[in-house]
């Protein structure tokens, strides 16, 4: 095999160059903040507009509006709590473990509801499943971000 060929480009004497852009260190990036509001978005939307395009009666629609708002606070109180003690920021063991043991029931309550929906078929399940754990996980995902930025605000 022959030697790879270095390549050398020369810079164009009209060509402005591009001004460095100076990164802070745990910033996150405009895409990647991008990515986590719009999966936020997508994942509750999608979840809502099947919850109200679904054949179920009021009160059981109201149950699984009730378990995708407990579950986004219970993800971002979790991922605050456990943030905090990582970061040496003092944080009680009573809502430490109140923190897990909510994220804990709304998951068993989520994969209950859905297990014993008899008015949903399988597919609706799985739906429902994927867009609320979507919507968790883009919820810890924009409350890092948001922590992530304003603690980057503050060094620079």
């Amino acid at each position: 095999m022959s030697e790879p060929k270095e390549v050398i480009f020369e810079k164009d004497e009209h060509e402005n160059p591009k001004p460095e852009m100076k990164r802070v260190e745990g910033k996150p990036t405009s895409a990647f903040k991008g990515a986590s509001w719009s999966a936020l978005l997508i994942g509750v939307v999608a979840y809502l507009i099947g919850l109200y395009n679904a054949t179920m009666e009021l009160n059981e629609k109201g149950y699984y509006f009730a378990l995708l708002v407990f579950g986004l606070y219970a993800a971002i109180s979790l991922q605050k709590t456990v943030r905090d003690k990582e970061e040496g920021i003092p944080v009680t063991n009573i809502y430490y473990g109140v923190s897990w043991v909510a994220i804990i029931i709304v998951l068993i309550l989520m994969a209950v509801g859905l297990y014993n929906a008899g008015s949903i078929t399988l597919s609706e399940k799985g739906f429902y499943a994927m867009a609320y754990v979507l919507s968790i996980f883009a919820a810890i995902t924009v409350q890092k971000n948001i922590r992530d930025s304003h603690r980057a605000r503050e060094k620079e």
